[in-house]
């Protein structure tokens, strides 16, 4: 995947598309790859880097909803389930089984919780991932024995699953190219073309080199996440914001704080949201936070109330109480969660999505989860082919193999995440002793993953390397910052970029990571 063959493509005749995708996160790489799959002419445009905003800030999760569950909605629950179970198939190099524990502190708990989980079982049917049951006391502090002791009467145990957003971004970007598609990063669109009153094109403009491209097309999809409301307004100025955007944050802390392979759900926060301690990459993920918020930054920063919420409530949980100090890391996604009326509570706006058409014949999806990306992407295509007048063809992501598909991918492989393009990764290695370097004794990543990015991921900043094609930024910042001059040097080698490139590419990268530090100003 290489972006120079990317622009060839939109440069090059003829210039009409089935359809133009707007939005290079979950949803709009799903619908992508749904219409690539059935044959369609398709283009991808994203104003950033894939999976720059909400879908690289999740809590790693592709599950059901317990929360969901709780709140009656069981046919969400019910779709989440079955999207888990085939994104577990169809990408299994990084959606894995991961184990949770509900920790049982009142009398009551246990048998309630096991009762709910057993429903979670029956709904989740063939496609489940392990039968749920009650432990005891000693068998929950067996799988957790970090758990706060005092008062546990013993714990719940269930199976939802795991996976590695950003990573799973770039695959369904390769899987789009893969596929005959066309996915470009830092393309903007800034105004949308129309004919007798009606969408049908856009105007994109290169980020990186200022060039301006007007693009035609049958549909054009908005499928740009919480900036949905932005791009609503390029067709009508007075459209009424549907986004209700809501902030979650989430603490990367040391492995030691959960050891072992299972991780903690508590059911119910003082803001009415699950709380999860996962193990992810070797850390421990604390999360999240549901803060409604009115602004939507292309880089959200965590509120200090935020922080402490999370760090009290882990503090419940844990024997050892986490502090400011034992944070590796701090991020913060934003939710495009779908307006409700009068409600207020973002906590309580469940995660459907929503199909919109203008009258010009925008077409915009948004809401949803990672979890349900596949079958939004479906719903969508079905109703743009109609819209677009195109002929209608069968959805076929539900048995699609996505780009690296590796069954038995082996966890302990530090290059498990690539799937069957490990063996690439592994040829670089193998170029030059110094691309088998280690990058930082703290990190897990090797220069040569920083040259694969370069080459075959479309990485185009260090920001993009060590945020999205590498976790580096979340599973340890300070860390990353240390490293930007070594990433900047690998890339800049590469494609060919000058010294003065490197500079301001580690000055802009050390700019943002300081944000992932809670005592980043000092940085």
């Amino acid at each position: 995947m290489n972006r120079n063959d990317m622009l060839k493509t939109i440069k090059a005749p003829p210039h009409h598309w089935d359809f133009i995708i707007i939005g290079g996160g979950a949803t709009g790489l799903g619908t992508a790859v749904d219409a690539a799959s059935r044959g369609y002419k398709t283009l991808l445009l994203e104003q950033h880097d894939f999976a720059k905003g909400t879908s690289s800030r999740s809590t790693k999760l592709i599950h059901g909803g317990v929360r969901y569950l709780a709140q009656g909605n069981i046919s969400l629950v019910l779709e989440a389930l079955r999207e888990r179970g085939l994104l577990l198939r169809n990408a299994p190099h990084l959606v894995h089984n991961q184990s949770f524990v509900v920790p049982s502190y009142d009398w009551w708990e246990g048998p309630f919780y096991g009762i709910g989980m057993k429903v979670y079982d029956v709904l989740a049917g063939k496609l489940g991932l392990g039968p749920s049951k009650i432990l005891s006391r000693e068998e929950t502090l067996a799988r957790i024995p970090t758990l706060e002791p005092n008062g546990l009467r013993g714990g719940v145990i269930y199976h939802d699953g795991q996976f590695d957003d950003a990573r799973l971004a770039i695959n369904l970007a390769q899987t789009i190219v893969d596929l005959g598609g066309t996915a470009i990063n830092y393309m903007q669109v800034t105004s949308l073309l129309k004919s007798h009153g009606l969408i049908s094109g856009v105007v994109a403009q290169d980020v990186e080199t200022g060039e301006t491209h007007e693009l035609k097309a049958s549909v054009v999809i908005n499928a740009t996440g919480a900036y949905t409301d932005s791009i609503r307004r390029l067709d009508d100025p007075t459209a009424d914001a549907i986004i209700a955007p809501s902030q979650g944050v989430h603490l990367v802390l040391d492995k030691s704080f959960l050891p072992g392979d299972s991780a903690i759900m508590v059911p119910h926060t003082d803001d009415g949201r699950v709380l999860f301690v996962v193990p992810w990459h070797d850390r421990a993920i604390v999360g999240t936070t549901d803060t409604p918020i009115d602004d939507v930054p292309l880089e959200p920063r965590p509120l200090q109330e935020e922080i402490e919420f999370l760090l009290t409530h882990a503090g419940r949980y844990l024997t050892k109480d986490p502090t400011t100090n034992d944070v590796k890391s701090i991020f913060a996604g934003i939710r495009p969660l779908v307006k409700a009326g009068e409600e207020k509570d973002t906590a309580a706006l469940a995660r459907d999505h929503t199909i919109l058409i203008s009258k010009s014949g925008l077409l915009t999806i948004t809401g949803g989860k990672w979890t349900t990306y596949r079958k939004m992407a479906e719903d969508t295509v079905n109703q743009a082919a109609i819209l677009a007048g195109l002929d209608e063809r069968p959805c076929v992501t539900e048995t699609l193999r996505l780009h690296g598909w590796l069954e038995n991918a082996e966890a302990e492989n530090p290059f498990s995440v690539y799937g069957a393009d490990w063996i690439g990764v592994q040829k670089i290695l193998q170029e030059n002793s110094a691309f088998a370097q280690r990058l930082h004794v703290d990190l897990p990543y090797f220069a040569a993953e920083v040259i694969w990015a370069a080459r075959n991921e479309m990485a185009r900043t260090v920001e993009d390397v060590l945020s999205r094609r590498t976790r580096a930024l979340l599973l340890d910042a300070k860390a990353s910052i240390e490293i930007a001059p070594k990433v900047a040097a690998l890339m800049a080698r590469d494609l060919g970029y000058n010294e003065h490139w490197q500079k301001q590419q580690v000055a802009n990268y050390r700019d943002l990571a300081n944000g992932y530090i809670i005592d980043g100003s000092e940085n």
